[in-house]
Protein backbone atom coordinates (compact mmCIF):
# COMPACT_ATOMS: atom_id res chain seq x y z
CA UNK A 1 0.00 0.00 0.00
CA UNK A 2 0.99 3.63 -0.83
CA UNK A 3 3.97 2.14 -3.08
CA UNK A 4 4.99 4.26 -6.04
CA UNK A 5 3.33 1.94 -9.41
CA UNK A 6 4.40 2.65 -13.04
CA UNK A 7 0.68 3.03 -14.81
CA UNK A 8 0.24 0.38 -17.32
CA UNK A 9 -0.92 0.51 -20.77
CA UNK A 10 -5.18 0.48 -20.91
CA UNK A 11 -7.67 0.42 -23.78
CA UNK A 12 -8.96 3.60 -25.17
CA UNK A 13 -12.24 4.78 -23.79
CA UNK A 14 -15.02 5.29 -26.06
CA UNK A 15 -17.00 8.38 -25.37
CA UNK A 16 -21.13 8.07 -24.24
CA UNK A 17 -24.05 10.32 -22.96
CA UNK A 18 -23.05 12.46 -19.73
CA UNK A 19 -23.64 16.25 -19.24
CA UNK A 20 -21.30 19.21 -19.55
CA UNK A 21 -19.86 18.39 -15.99
CA UNK A 22 -20.04 15.18 -16.09
CA UNK A 23 -18.39 12.88 -19.15
CA UNK A 24 -19.80 9.02 -18.88
CA UNK A 25 -17.53 6.78 -21.41
CA UNK A 26 -17.21 2.72 -21.37
CA UNK A 27 -13.94 1.01 -21.16
CA UNK A 28 -14.85 -2.62 -21.97
CA UNK A 29 -17.08 -3.78 -18.76
CA UNK A 30 -16.00 -0.42 -17.01
CA UNK A 31 -17.96 2.92 -16.99
CA UNK A 32 -15.83 5.39 -16.60
CA UNK A 33 -17.21 8.61 -14.73
CA UNK A 34 -15.00 11.71 -15.03
CA UNK A 35 -16.18 15.43 -13.53
CA UNK A 36 -15.53 17.36 -15.97
CA UNK A 37 -15.68 21.02 -14.79
CA UNK A 38 -11.56 21.63 -15.06
CA UNK A 39 -11.80 25.65 -14.83
CA UNK A 40 -13.34 25.16 -11.15
CA UNK A 41 -11.27 21.92 -10.29
CA UNK A 42 -14.13 20.24 -10.94
CA UNK A 43 -16.07 21.61 -7.81
CA UNK A 44 -19.47 20.23 -7.76
CA UNK A 45 -22.52 21.95 -9.81
CA UNK A 46 -25.87 20.42 -10.24
CA UNK A 47 -25.63 19.16 -13.81
CA UNK A 48 -22.59 17.27 -12.48
CA UNK A 49 -24.73 16.00 -9.89
CA UNK A 50 -27.19 15.46 -12.01
CA UNK A 51 -24.98 13.06 -14.37
CA UNK A 52 -23.17 11.64 -11.42
CA UNK A 53 -26.60 10.08 -9.93
CA UNK A 54 -27.73 9.39 -13.43
CA UNK A 55 -24.34 7.62 -13.98
CA UNK A 56 -24.99 5.41 -10.62
CA UNK A 57 -27.97 4.16 -11.79
CA UNK A 58 -26.97 3.62 -15.12
CA UNK A 59 -24.42 1.00 -13.67
CA UNK A 60 -26.09 -0.20 -11.71
CA UNK A 61 -29.04 -1.10 -14.13
CA UNK A 62 -26.73 -2.38 -16.70
CA UNK A 63 -25.62 -6.29 -16.14
CA UNK A 64 -22.79 -5.56 -18.88
CA UNK A 65 -20.97 -3.04 -16.63
CA UNK A 66 -19.02 -4.49 -14.02
CA UNK A 67 -17.18 -1.96 -12.59
CA UNK A 68 -17.05 1.75 -12.06
CA UNK A 69 -14.06 4.54 -12.29
CA UNK A 70 -14.67 7.89 -11.27
CA UNK A 71 -12.14 10.49 -11.80
CA UNK A 72 -11.34 13.80 -12.95
CA UNK A 73 -10.62 16.00 -15.97
CA UNK A 74 -7.46 18.51 -16.33
CA UNK A 75 -5.40 17.29 -13.61
CA UNK A 76 -7.54 16.99 -10.63
CA UNK A 77 -10.49 15.18 -8.88
CA UNK A 78 -13.21 17.80 -7.27
CA UNK A 79 -12.45 20.85 -4.79
CA UNK A 80 -15.90 20.09 -3.10
CA UNK A 81 -19.09 21.76 -3.73
CA UNK A 82 -20.04 25.08 -5.33
CA UNK A 83 -22.88 26.56 -3.72
CA UNK A 84 -23.26 29.18 -6.35
CA UNK A 85 -24.02 26.49 -8.77
CA UNK A 86 -26.42 24.50 -6.84
CA UNK A 87 -28.47 27.30 -5.93
CA UNK A 88 -28.74 27.84 -9.80
CA UNK A 89 -26.21 30.63 -10.26
CA UNK A 90 -24.45 30.14 -13.59
CA UNK A 91 -26.08 26.96 -14.06
CA UNK A 92 -27.04 25.80 -17.94
CA UNK A 93 -30.58 24.37 -18.30
CA UNK A 94 -33.57 24.82 -16.22
CA UNK A 95 -33.76 20.74 -16.82
CA UNK A 96 -31.27 20.41 -13.78
CA UNK A 97 -33.04 22.42 -11.42
CA UNK A 98 -36.26 20.38 -12.16
CA UNK A 99 -34.19 17.06 -11.48
CA UNK A 100 -33.29 18.24 -8.00
CA UNK A 101 -36.93 19.53 -7.14
CA UNK A 102 -38.40 16.01 -8.11
CA UNK A 103 -35.58 14.61 -5.71
CA UNK A 104 -34.61 16.88 -2.86
CA UNK A 105 -32.07 14.00 -2.04
CA UNK A 106 -30.38 14.23 -5.49
CA UNK A 107 -27.33 15.30 -4.42
CA UNK A 108 -27.02 13.23 -1.64
CA UNK A 109 -27.02 10.40 -3.59
CA UNK A 110 -25.18 11.94 -6.59
CA UNK A 111 -22.27 12.09 -4.35
CA UNK A 112 -22.37 8.67 -2.42
CA UNK A 113 -23.99 9.36 0.70
CA UNK A 114 -27.51 8.40 0.18
CA UNK A 115 -26.51 5.86 -2.42
CA UNK A 116 -24.20 2.95 -2.52
CA UNK A 117 -23.94 1.53 -6.28
CA UNK A 118 -24.40 -2.84 -6.42
CA UNK A 119 -21.10 -2.72 -8.27
CA UNK A 120 -17.68 -1.92 -7.43
CA UNK A 121 -16.68 1.98 -7.17
CA UNK A 122 -12.92 2.63 -7.91
CA UNK A 123 -11.89 6.22 -7.52
CA UNK A 124 -8.89 7.69 -9.86
CA UNK A 125 -7.81 10.73 -8.27
CA UNK A 126 -5.06 13.59 -9.58
CA UNK A 127 -4.37 16.55 -8.03
CA UNK A 128 -7.28 18.29 -5.44
CA UNK A 129 -9.26 15.97 -3.90
CA UNK A 130 -10.66 18.36 -0.88
CA UNK A 131 -13.78 19.12 1.15
CA UNK A 132 -16.48 17.56 -0.84
CA UNK A 133 -14.15 15.41 -2.92
CA UNK A 134 -12.68 13.90 -0.16
CA UNK A 135 -16.45 13.06 1.20
CA UNK A 136 -17.14 11.43 -2.27
CA UNK A 137 -14.15 9.92 -2.19
CA UNK A 138 -15.53 7.76 1.24
CA UNK A 139 -18.27 6.41 -0.61
CA UNK A 140 -15.79 4.60 -3.01
CA UNK A 141 -14.17 0.89 -2.66
CA UNK A 142 -10.60 1.27 -4.10
CA UNK A 143 -8.65 4.70 -4.24
CA UNK A 144 -5.86 5.15 -6.60
CA UNK A 145 -3.70 8.34 -6.65
CA UNK A 146 -1.40 10.53 -8.04
CA UNK A 147 1.28 11.54 -6.03
CA UNK A 148 0.87 14.92 -6.44
CA UNK A 149 -2.61 14.71 -5.29
CA UNK A 150 -3.97 16.75 -2.07
CA UNK A 151 -6.33 15.38 0.39
CA UNK A 152 -8.40 17.44 3.13
CA UNK A 153 -11.55 18.67 5.06
CA UNK A 154 -11.53 21.86 5.33
CA UNK A 155 -14.76 22.99 6.20
CA UNK A 156 -14.13 23.91 10.19
CA UNK A 157 -11.60 26.19 8.49
CA UNK A 158 -14.67 28.01 7.02
CA UNK A 159 -16.75 27.88 10.11
CA UNK A 160 -18.17 24.21 7.92
CA UNK A 161 -19.65 21.21 8.56
CA UNK A 162 -18.28 18.41 6.19
CA UNK A 163 -21.77 17.16 6.29
CA UNK A 164 -21.40 14.70 3.15
CA UNK A 165 -21.09 11.76 6.15
CA UNK A 166 -17.34 12.00 7.27
CA UNK A 167 -18.19 12.22 10.77
CA UNK A 168 -19.59 9.05 10.50
CA UNK A 169 -17.63 7.30 7.60
CA UNK A 170 -14.11 8.24 8.29
CA UNK A 171 -13.59 7.23 11.78
CA UNK A 172 -14.91 3.56 10.06
CA UNK A 173 -11.94 3.73 7.10
CA UNK A 174 -8.78 5.20 8.77
CA UNK A 175 -7.81 5.06 12.98
CA UNK A 176 -9.90 7.53 14.76
CA UNK A 177 -6.85 9.65 15.72
CA UNK A 178 -6.23 10.17 12.06
CA UNK A 179 -9.87 11.38 11.09
CA UNK A 180 -10.14 13.20 13.78
CA UNK A 181 -7.07 15.34 12.89
CA UNK A 182 -8.16 15.14 9.49
CA UNK A 183 -11.73 16.97 10.49
CA UNK A 184 -10.65 19.19 13.08
CA UNK A 185 -7.69 20.64 12.10
CA UNK A 186 -8.85 21.00 7.87
CA UNK A 187 -5.34 20.55 6.97
CA UNK A 188 -4.14 19.16 3.53
CA UNK A 189 -2.85 16.25 3.19
CA UNK A 190 -0.42 14.65 0.29
CA UNK A 191 -1.05 11.06 -1.49
CA UNK A 192 1.78 9.52 0.63
CA UNK A 193 0.49 10.67 3.48
CA UNK A 194 -3.08 9.70 3.09
CA UNK A 195 -1.54 6.21 1.71
CA UNK A 196 0.16 5.83 4.84
CA UNK A 197 -2.98 6.41 7.19
CA UNK A 198 -5.20 4.09 4.79
CA UNK A 199 -7.29 6.84 3.52
CA UNK A 200 -6.30 5.51 -0.05
CA UNK A 201 -4.79 1.81 -1.53
CA UNK A 202 -2.21 3.23 -4.60
CA UNK A 203 0.20 5.99 -4.76
CA UNK A 204 1.42 6.19 -8.72
CA UNK A 205 3.22 8.87 -10.92
CA UNK A 206 1.20 11.42 -12.11
CA UNK A 207 -0.90 10.82 -14.65
CA UNK A 208 -1.13 7.37 -13.88
CA UNK A 209 -3.87 6.93 -11.64
CA UNK A 210 -6.81 6.40 -14.44
CA UNK A 211 -4.75 4.02 -15.89
CA UNK A 212 -3.84 2.29 -12.69
CA UNK A 213 -7.87 2.30 -11.58
CA UNK A 214 -8.69 0.95 -15.04
CA UNK A 215 -6.07 -2.06 -14.46
CA UNK A 216 -7.55 -2.93 -11.33
CA UNK A 217 -11.21 -2.92 -12.88
CA UNK A 218 -10.21 -5.28 -15.60
CA UNK A 219 -9.38 -7.75 -12.34
CA UNK A 220 -12.70 -7.22 -10.92
CA UNK A 221 -14.65 -7.57 -14.50
CA UNK A 222 -12.50 -10.69 -15.36
CA UNK A 223 -14.34 -12.26 -11.67
CA UNK A 224 -17.88 -13.75 -11.43
CA UNK A 225 -19.85 -10.68 -11.48
CA UNK A 226 -22.43 -12.45 -9.05
CA UNK A 227 -19.87 -13.40 -6.47
CA UNK A 228 -18.30 -9.21 -6.59
CA UNK A 229 -21.68 -8.35 -5.94
CA UNK A 230 -22.47 -10.55 -3.10
CA UNK A 231 -19.21 -10.02 -2.13
CA UNK A 232 -19.21 -5.95 -1.96
CA UNK A 233 -22.70 -6.00 -0.35
CA UNK A 234 -21.70 -8.41 2.38
CA UNK A 235 -18.84 -5.97 3.22
CA UNK A 236 -20.79 -3.12 3.61
CA UNK A 237 -24.20 -4.50 5.33
CA UNK A 238 -21.73 -6.59 8.18
CA UNK A 239 -19.86 -3.67 8.81
CA UNK A 240 -22.35 -2.46 12.35
CA UNK A 241 -22.97 -6.09 12.82
CA UNK A 242 -21.72 -8.08 15.98
CA UNK A 243 -19.51 -10.56 15.07
CA UNK A 244 -22.28 -13.14 15.32
CA UNK A 245 -24.62 -11.63 13.38
CA UNK A 246 -21.98 -10.56 10.87
CA UNK A 247 -21.15 -14.13 10.18
CA UNK A 248 -24.73 -15.33 9.94
CA UNK A 249 -25.25 -12.47 7.36
CA UNK A 250 -22.58 -13.47 5.31
CA UNK A 251 -23.80 -17.14 5.02
CA UNK A 252 -27.09 -15.74 3.93
CA UNK A 253 -25.30 -13.36 1.29
CA UNK A 254 -22.36 -16.04 0.31
CA UNK A 255 -24.55 -19.57 0.07
CA UNK A 256 -26.64 -18.98 -2.85
CA UNK A 257 -23.56 -18.23 -4.94
CA UNK A 258 -22.39 -21.73 -4.63
CA UNK A 259 -25.54 -22.89 -5.91
CA UNK A 260 -24.79 -20.36 -9.38
CA UNK A 261 -23.93 -21.22 -12.83
CA UNK A 262 -21.34 -19.11 -12.71
CA UNK A 263 -19.93 -20.80 -10.09
CA UNK A 264 -20.07 -23.90 -11.60
CA UNK A 265 -18.44 -22.45 -14.70
CA UNK A 266 -15.29 -21.13 -12.51
CA UNK A 267 -14.64 -24.24 -11.48
CA UNK A 268 -15.07 -26.12 -14.43
CA UNK A 269 -12.81 -23.68 -16.20
CA UNK A 270 -10.60 -24.00 -13.47
CA UNK A 271 -10.11 -27.76 -13.82
CA UNK A 272 -10.03 -27.38 -17.46
CA UNK A 273 -6.79 -24.65 -17.44
CA UNK A 274 -9.07 -21.65 -19.25
CA UNK A 275 -10.66 -18.85 -18.87
CA UNK A 276 -14.29 -19.11 -17.20
CA UNK A 277 -17.02 -17.53 -19.52
CA UNK A 278 -19.28 -15.54 -16.80
CA UNK A 279 -22.85 -15.04 -17.83
CA UNK A 280 -24.77 -13.79 -14.63
CA UNK A 281 -26.59 -16.84 -13.90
Amino acid sequence: MGGTERPSTTPRPQRAEGTEHLTVERVGATLVLTLNRPEAKNALSLPMLVGLYDGWLAADEDDGIRSIVLTGAGGAFCAGMDLKALAGGGMSGERFRERLRADPDLHWKAMLRHHRPRKPVIAAVEGHCVAGGTEILQGTDIRVAGESATFGLFEVRRGLFPIGGSTVRLARQIPRTHALEMLLTGRPYPAPEAARIGLIGHVVPDGGALPKALEIAERINACGPLAVEAVKASVYETAGMAEADGLAAELARGWPVFDTADAKEGSRAFAEKRPPVFRRA
